[in-house]
């Protein structure tokens, strides 16, 4: 009986090494398994964080681009308002001169073949529009501001 115990006992100790063995090998497939997954997360969250720094980068990229945007858009503002000023300098300083030219012409206008009081107002002021001046100026000799005479001397306001 000794025998049978002994040899039960080797055939259980080599069952127990072989589930000891495999138990053994199941858990290092697990354990190196979870180490790929572990270094596969690392890669995927260094590549995630690389994104992010990247957009980061275009986003603070883009903030500096619209930043001198806004700032060639002010000084094309400033340029354009500069513009305008002078533009309207010019146009008061052309009126000032067209109104110095018109005090310094004859205060008197003698009308000539196919004149109008428009076309005369176009001549001296640079505006038809402005005839009901000369009108209002000549209502003594006017009495139709569509009748006005060859030879006509007509006060200019």
């Amino acid at each position: 009986m000794a025998e049978k115990k002994g040899l039960l006992d080797g055939l259980i100790n080599a069952v127990t090494d072989r589930d000891e063995k495999a138990a053994a090998a199941a858990a290092k497939k697990e354990a190196d398994a979870a180490r790929a997954q572990a270094e596969q997360e690392a890669a995927l969250r260094q590549e995630a964080e690389a994104k992010v720094a990247a957009a980061q980068a275009e986003a603070q990229a883009a903030r500096a681009q619209a930043e001198q945007a806004a700032q060639q858009l002010e000084a094309e503002k400033a340029a354009a308002r500069a513009q305008a000023a002078q533009a309207a300098i010019a146009k008061a300083a052309a009126d000032v001169a067209a109104s110095v030219a018109a005090e310094a012409k004859a205060h008197t206008y003698v009308v000539k073949s196919g004149d109008s009081l428009s076309k005369i107002a176009k001549e001296i002021y640079g505006d038809a529009k402005r005839w009901p001046e000369i009108f209002e100026a000549n209502k003594d000799k006017i009495k139709n501001p569509n009748l006005i005479y060859d030879g006509q001397e007509l006060r200019i306001p």
